[in-house]
Order: C-alpha cells, then sequence, then structure tokens
C-alpha cells in the first residue's frame, strides 16, 4: 500500500507557482510493493521526448529499468552508497544519458542541459501522475557505461528514480529526519545576479 508523508512537503513558495511544481519533492521512501503504472511511466517518458531541445537535436537518451529485472538490479549495483539503500525499492531506475559529441565527431556543448531539461519535464509529468521522482549523481558512471554498451559519445549523467510513496519509516534512522525535514531554497533575491 502507498503511503504518504505525515507532514505538508509543499514548498513555501514568495509567490504562488503552478500547484505540481509546489508539491514535487524527492523522496527516498518508495513502496516496494507496488509496480509503477506503464502508462503513468510512459507518459513521463513521452514529456521528456517533447522538452525543448538546441537545435532540435534531442541529445539525450533514456535506459529504463523496472524493479525485478536484471537491469534495474545492474544500476542498484552501481550506486555509490547510501543510494543503494533507499533506490532499490523504487519502481524503476532511469539512467539519463548526454550526447555529447555527435554521430559525426561535432560536439554539442548543450547535450547536458538539454538532458536535463528532458528530465525536469519527465518529473512534473510523473509528479503529475501521482509518481514520485529522485534524481541522483551517486553512481559508478563507468560501470554503467560498460554495462549497458553505452557508446564513448555518450556520458551517464545522472540516474532518476520513480515510483510511489513509500513508508519513511522503512528508511534507516538517520534518515527519516532529514525525509520529513521541510524543503528550503536560497531566497529568490540570493540566486538573481541581475534583476534590471
Amino acid at each position: 500500500m502507498s503511503l504518504t508523508l505525515d507532514n505538508d512537503r509543499t514548498a513555501q513558495t514568495s509567490t504562488p507557482i503552478n500547484e505540481v511544481l509546489a508539491n514535487r519533492f524527492s523522496p527516498r521512501a518508495y513502496d516496494s510493493d507496488v509496480a509503477v503504472d506503464e502508462t503513468k511511466l510512459v507518459a513521463a517518458l513521452e514529456a521528456a521526448r517533447w522538452s525543448p531541445s538546441a537545435a532540435n537535436t534531442q541529445p539525450w537518451r533514456f535506459i529504463v529499468a523496472r524493479r525485478g529485472t536484471p537491469e534495474f538490479d545492474t544500476i542498484v549495483a552501481n550506486l555509490m552508497g547510501f543510494n543503494q539503500v533507499w533506490a532499490v525499492n523504487a519502481g524503476a531506475l532511469i539512467v539519463g544519458l548526454a550526447e555529447n559529441v555527435n554521430a559525426e565527431g561535432q560536439p554539442m556543448r548543450w547535450a547536458q542541459y538539454d538532458l536535463g531539461q528532458a528530465l525536469a519535464h519527465f518529473s512534473v509529468q510523473a509528479h503529475h501522475e501521482g509518481l514520485h521522482v529522485h534524481q541522483m549523481g551517486g553512481f559508478e558512471v563507468n560501470g554503467i557505461r560498460s554495462a549497458f554498451g553505452v557508446e564513448d559519445r555518450f556520458e551517464p549523467i545522472s540516474i532518476t528514480a520513480v515510483g510511489l510513496l513509500g513508508d519513511v519509516e522503512s528508511l534507516p534512522e538517520s534518515t527519516r529526519d532529514r525525509e520529513r525535514a521541510p524543503r528550503t531554497r536560497r531566497p529568490l533575491d540570493e540566486i538573481l545576479i541581475v534583476n534590471a
């Protein structure tokens, strides 16, 4: 059974924003008894497919692995440290790859930016569908590259866990408070270098 957190995780924004964005957060507690709904997962991937792209090059690729598959286990094995403890309960893990050099050998300097936009679109659509997403950078890049035969021109950038919320009590004690803590961000005026 999917659970919710026992406190409000809504962002305390300085001005109203879209409800999906205000309510989105990155959990570590996933329900390991429930598979990700395929329709919802595909909708999130479709949102990623239609994200903005410099010169329409679409330099993102994904390795999608559902819990219970050897591919999922391979991704878990390449997560670093604590990420292995909680991400194993997600319904799916998705490796995000950036095409840094195209098939003709030309650098694509905006590839990582475009991958980030694709994953942002994935995240918003997933949350809209009732799924939760947590993106990670702590993983063995060369292990992922080798395990999935990733071409040199593609760089594994992140791994995204997606699934339904689980019980926070299933997490190690040291993580529970962090999972329940209020969400914080720098003040808006601190991130605006120029606001003329």
